[in-house]
């Protein structure tokens, strides 16, 4: 694997990041990583509702808005337009880093373009998610921060931006068309109403210290790349969970795929040259919806319990426990189909040390019939039965090492058989949560 992987053509100069299942892939680590050969790092879709968990030096970060360069000094940051941004939360995360030293202001640029999260917007995403329970209509899984709420102003044309901060007068008048609005389904909804004086008082607060952050993000982009700059663009969630190719409606709500990397900043696609799927080495999923592989977790001695804990799968976010599940390589070929994956990085290999024996979804079979690539239809999807592919364990450990042939031999065949399945070289092995728990096969940005 060794010489196949240095035979190949070299990474790109600028590199898309992106997760390849149902989010909580350890992109975090993986984008903080990589940011030692990088000049800017670039967030271009979802909100607030996406945690990244950076571990450096044993010392845990958890970033939501702020791209995860923000950890390497002199790395500029960028949020682009496709991000909904919730001003109090950000400068909360911002006041929380400058509190541990880092100097974030002078490196954060944010869109103009970025449409605002407001607290009607969190309103009504708690009171829906509410009404859809009450009615056993089944939760869509919703974090409640309000991000589907604002991407929904967004397409109906009448969200407030972030450019609106630098008017006043222009944001309070749209406020009180937008809460009009908003009001009006509040009270249908059974939930309290918001009043346009505090809302507006609180975003010019938070305007004076944003302002100053504010910029033309594509532009800056295409200045950085003519200048010779590296560029990675750290996406948020996973590709099942994408907006149109996820399985809706279990969904986030903005495109989680490498595809909008482009449209999300600002800039042509000619400059996503590589893109990096992170996966891990099972599967997980937080809140609702269909999960072929998935186990239960609760009983101590299962296989499932085993992922949950040894992974501490926890969201980020929501501290809600993740639902845990064996690798489906059959969804990661789609995953593989729709971000045009150039290499693959394999995260919490050693949540599997120690095992057995070790499975891998290979296929399904679905009202009897055999498929090997994850449907279309979150219906069809449920009713899939998943067709396993079954492996040696190993006793070895794996976490901390930083060379492939360090790796036991089992451990190597497994994952020798799964970028087989995908069809993906895997470039990247991530052996633990530390900056240094990496091993390379092929580096993304080809040195």
């Amino acid at each position: 694997m060794d010489t196949e992987q240095q035979q190949r053509a070299p990474g790109g100069r600028h590199v898309v990041v992106v997760g390849t299942q149902w989010g909580d892939e350890g992109k975090g680590k993986v984008v903080d990583w990589l940011t030692e050969h990088a000049q800017g790092v670039v967030r271009f879709q979802g909100g607030h509702n996406a945690g990244h968990t950076l571990v450096i030096r044993g010392r845990k970060t958890a970033l939501q808005l702020v791209p995860s360069g923000i950890m390497r000094d002199g790395v500029r940051c960028y949020i682009g337009n496709g991000v909904v941004l919730d001003p109090a939360h950000l400068l909360g995360e911002i006041a929380r880093l400058e509190a541990a030293g880092l100097e974030v202001r002078p490196r954060l640029f944010i869109s103009e373009s970025c449409p605002l999260i407001l607290p009607v917007h969190v309103a009504l995403d708690l009171a829906r998610e509410g009404l859809r329970e009450s009615r056993g209509s089944g939760k869509i899984g919703t974090t409640g921060k309000g991000i589907g709420p604002a991407y929904e102003d967004k397409v109906a044309r009448r969200a407030l931006r972030a450019q609106d901060l630098k008017h006043p007068a222009r944001f309070e008048a749209r406020l009180l068309e937008l809460l009009e609005l908003h009001n009006h389904t509040l009270a249908w909804l059974g939930a309290p109403t918001l009043q346009a004086a505090e809302v507006f008082d609180d975003a010019m607060r938070a305007a004076e210290q944003i302002r100053p952050m504010l910029a033309d993000v594509g532009w800056r982009l295409h200045q950085a790349h003519r200048a010779g700059d590296r560029l990675l663009f750290e996406g948020a969630q996973g590709t099942l969970l994408d907006i149109d190719h996820g399985t809706y409606p279990y969904v986030t709500s903005s495109n989680c795929v490498a595809g909008n990397a482009a449209a999300g900043a600002g800039v042509g696609p000619d400059l996503l040259h590589y893109v990096l799927g992170i996966t891990k080495a099972y599967t997980t999923r937080v809140g609702s919806g269909p999960f072929p592989t998935e186990l239960p977790i609760d009983a101590p001695g299962t296989i499932g319990h085993h992922l949950s804990t040894v992974g501490q799968e926890r969201g980020t976010v929501t501290g809600r426990a993740r639902r845990c599940g064996w690798l489906d390589a059959a969804a990661l070929k789609r995953s593989a189909i729709i971000n045009g994956l150039s290499g693959l990085c394999i995260t919490k290999l050693d949540v599997l040390d120690g095992l057995d024996e070790v499975l891998a979804c290979v296929g399904y079979r679905l009202r009897g019939q055999a498929i090997d690539v994850l449907p279309l239809d979150a219906d069809d999807i449920a009713a899939c039965e998943p067709v396993y592919e079954r492996f040696p364990g190993w006793s070895g450990r794996t976490a901390g090492l930083t060379e492939w042939g360090q790796l036991p031999a089992n451990a190597r065949a497994y994952l020798e058989r799964v970028q087989a399945l995908v069809g993906v070289p895997i470039d990247l092995v991530s052996t633990g949560p530390d900056r240094d728990h990496t091993i390379v096969l092929r580096h993304p940005f080809g040195r």
